[in-house]
């Protein structure tokens, strides 16, 4: 096996690489104590080829990796790939195109739900992959040859997954349904890290202007904080803690160390530096300046009996079509279906709309029934008749 540790040896493997219709890729990286990843290790294969490349290594250039990743005649696959995508763009301001996903690629073929790299190997490459390595400090060397052994399988077994996910969706023809997964996980926005939409990763949203106002400028500068200073965001400020702030409205340090999930002294720690000026400039923020509430959804008698049908109904249609439920539509999309007559969601359009959407609505308005015969779902049709 070759660990790449030169810019000339580089080079000369990555000739190697543009000459061929795919090549696999992995990364392995630290973040744990960081907000940025810290590349560690590249992993790189094609037929009959594979190498490492340390990215540590005094004065490499990988220039001529990311021209590989910018290549428009060589496929890049990946598995579970978003995190190295985002290494990618922050270090080079690259995006792998075109770009196949061996874990969206299994969906689509019925694997399941986000299957892991693990159970790929098992269960197509007839692999087994040695996790004594899984919890390997990369950014440490030497790398003993075991690491090096464990890193490069996460390419090695994966030009078989992905020849063979390859040939079946070729089958079935359905490789035009990977296009939307693909196109978010190319697009540089999924990739924004800009702390004027820190927000949306919070799970928890007010529809009260003063609070909403305090959620989004307090999880900007946690955002800023975290960037500036490369700190996890959680080292900053807790999630749960600009809730309580916003919902609180501390004004004093006395206020802010009777907070439950605020350290005690932090306010007058300079780690808190621009803290009150985030919240009181939230204050000041009106309806006007906010983000629209996210839909309401209708919570009327029968609905949410309804849902659970449409649950079991997504759950049939998909076993019936061999793909993954995740790929359809999640909780809110069948609630927009239940709760709306023309409900707005990506599973009323194309594929979608053909495997479960029509499906979904003519449950809805009493077309279809679900039942039960020899311990399986059926799909019964019901004739709707009109005595006006």
């Amino acid at each position: 096996m070759q660990l790449l540790t030169t810019t000339s040896e580089l080079n000369q493997a990555c000739a190697q690489f543009e000459t061929s219709r795919y090549v696999t890729i992995d990364t392995e990286f630290l973040r744990e104590k960081t907000f940025w990843p810290k590349l560690c290790l590249i992993q790189i294969a094609m037929p009959g080829f594979e190498v490492l490349i340390d990215p540590l290594a005094e004065d490499i250039d990988l220039s001529s990796f990311f021209e590989i990743l910018k290549n428009p005649d060589v496929i890049k696959v990946m598995h579970g790939c978003r995190q190295d995508i985002e290494i990618f763009h922050k270090e080079a301001g690259v995006i792998p195109t075109p770009l196949m996903d061996s874990q969206v690629m299994a969906m689509v073929c019925g694997y399941g739900d986000s299957i892991s790299y693990e159970a790929l190997v098992k269960r197509i490459a007839q692999g087994t992959i040695d996790k004594g390595s899984r919890f390997t400090d990369w950014s440490r060397r030497p790398l003993n040859e075991h690491q090096l052994t464990y890193a490069l399988a996460d390419v090695t077994y994966l030009r078989d997954i992905y020849e063979s996910l390859e040939s079946e969706l070729k089958k079935t023809g359905r490789l035009a349904w990977l296009s939307e997964e693909m196109d978010i996980l190319t697009n540089p926005e999924t990739y924004n890290q800009s702390p004027e939409l820190a927000w949306k990763r919070l799970r928890y949203q007010d529809k009260r202007p003063h609070i909403m106002g305090v959620i989004i400028e307090l999880a900007k500068w946690r955002e800023t904080q975290a960037q500036t200073r490369d700190l996890p965001r959680n080292r900053i400020l807790k999630d749960d803690a600009i809730r309580e702030i916003a919902l609180q409205n501390p004004k004093t340090p006395e206020d802010f160390d009777k907070l439950r999930s605020v350290p005690r002294g932090f306010i007058a720690s300079r780690n808190a530096a621009g803290l009150m000026e985030a919240i009181e400039a939230g204050r000041k923020l009106t309806k006007s300046d906010l983000p629209p509430p996210p839909p309401v959804v209708d919570n009327r008698p029968g609905i949410g009996p309804l849902i659970d049908l449409l649950k079991v109904l997504l759950k049939y249609c998909c076993e019936e079509n061999q793909v993954a439920p995740k790929l359809i539509a999640n909780v809110a999309d069948l609630e927009r279906i239940a709760s709306d007559e023309n409900p707005d969601v990506k599973c009323m359009e194309g594929w979608r709309k053909e495997v479960f959407g029509s499906a979904a609505m003519d449950l809805k308005n009493g077309k279809l029934a679900l039942a039960s015969e020899n311990d399986k779902i059926v799909i019964i049709a019901r004739l709707i008749t009109d005595f006006n």
